[in-house]
């Protein structure tokens, strides 16, 4: 793969024999977003599970202090009762059959995060095969299933973020924008970090987390330190 000037500039100056302080590296991250649009900062957590055993998933949802710098588009499935209160609480779509219908018969997608009531999860899961492949499945773990719609609108809002393994045992998640600089995005990196460490399975063995890489949208891969965390 052929890579830009700008890129390649910025992968001379990493030094590939050393391992990155989080805070240096998210820096180095923002200072080398040269792209023409506020370049998204990423976090890539390599785990010592094997996500295929489900005694070994990692999964959960936390709201970063800083947000994500996403404007999140919010639909909610609820009963009629509650769909005032769901709308005053910033959601854009509120619906119930009539929506779950949209996205299985034009695969109507134009939202970022799906929220339900527990009572409406007979009728959401007419649309999980839309919905499931691309994230947007609601979820009791990742806090998209509950009772109290208003709060979990506020924190998908806030800048609440779900993290889980892909096929390859390693987490993906977005912690903010390169226009946060590197104090904002720190504080986001390490309240997802200390997320995935709590979230260590009972059954995982030997050392956690393997690794860990924070990179721009446009940008090279950083290596971070993890020792600190213990696990």
């Amino acid at each position: 793969m052929k890579h830009g000037k700008k890129y390649v500039d910025s992968a001379k100056a990493i030094d590939k024999n050393k391992m990155y302080e989080a805070a240096e590296a998210l820096d180095f991250a923002c200072k080398n977003a040269k792209a023409k649009f506020d370049e998204t900062i990423e976090i890539h957590v390599r785990l010592g599970v094997d996500g295929k055993h489900a005694d070994q998933q990692v999964r959960g949802a936390v709201v970063l202090p800083n947000g994500t710098g996403k404007n999140v588009r919010v639909c909610v499935f609820c009963k009629e009762d509650k769909e005032e209160a769901a709308k005053a609480a910033g959601a854009e779509f509120v619906g119930g059959a009539d929506l779950v219908d949209k996205i299985v018969k034009e695969n109507w997608l134009d939202f970022d995060v799906c929220i339900a009531s527990p009572d409406m999860m007979g009728v959401v899961g007419k649309a999980a095969r839309v919905l499931g492949p691309r994230g947007l499945m609601p979820n009791p773990k990742a806090g998209t299933v509950s009772p109290d719609i208003a709060k979990a609108i506020t924190e998908a809002k806030a800048g609440k973020i779900e993290y889980r393994l892909d096929k390859t045992n390693i987490i993906h998640c977005p912690i903010g924008k390169a226009s946060f600089g590197a104090e904002k995005l720190t504080e986001n990196f390490e309240t997802l970090m200390e997320a995935i460490v709590k979230a260590k399975p009972a059954a995982a063995k030997g050392t956690y987390l393997k690794s860990c890489t924070v990179s721009s949208t446009m940008g090279v891969g950083i290596p971070v330190v993890t020792t600190k965390y213990g696990v």
